[in-house]
């Protein structure tokens, strides 16, 4: 998954010979770099959101048409996650937080306990 340019030469001379042995890495090497590219650049046009789950469907490795079906069926929230700049990861934080805190107060305290211990802890 990392950009062409950053890899070293050892890791593009391996990546090369394996693409020239087999066809298989070549393609999966090919979708993998068109979806990353997609992500990292936030490319939100809806004709690339199509095009390359119907190109994987086609003749890509069945881990990535698994991919491309998950893509296709919760499209809705892949273009959101393309195109806001919204990022749930205080919120997450948060709530792996608490979750650790009730897992290590189970069966030890009532409610008001842990809504306590949540509320003041940092």
């Amino acid at each position: 998954m990392r950009r062409p340019e950053h890899l070293t030469e050892t890791d593009r001379k391996c990546l090369d010979e394996l693409c020239e042995r087999s066809p298989a890495p070549a393609t999966t090497t090919e979708y993998a770099r068109r979806l990353a590219a997609m992500v990292r650049e936030r490319r939100s046009e809806h004709l690339a959101l199509d095009v390359w789950p119907a190109d994987v469907r086609l003749d890509g490795p069945r881990e990535l048409r698994t991919l491309a079906a998950g893509i296709r069926r919760d499209r809705t929230a892949v273009l959101a996650a393309l195109t806001t700049t919204f990022t749930p990861g205080a919120v997450e934080g948060n709530v792996t937080r608490i979750k650790l805190l009730k897992r290590q107060m189970h069966r030890r305290a009532d409610f008001d306990l842990l809504r306590r211990r949540i509320l003041l802890s940092p």
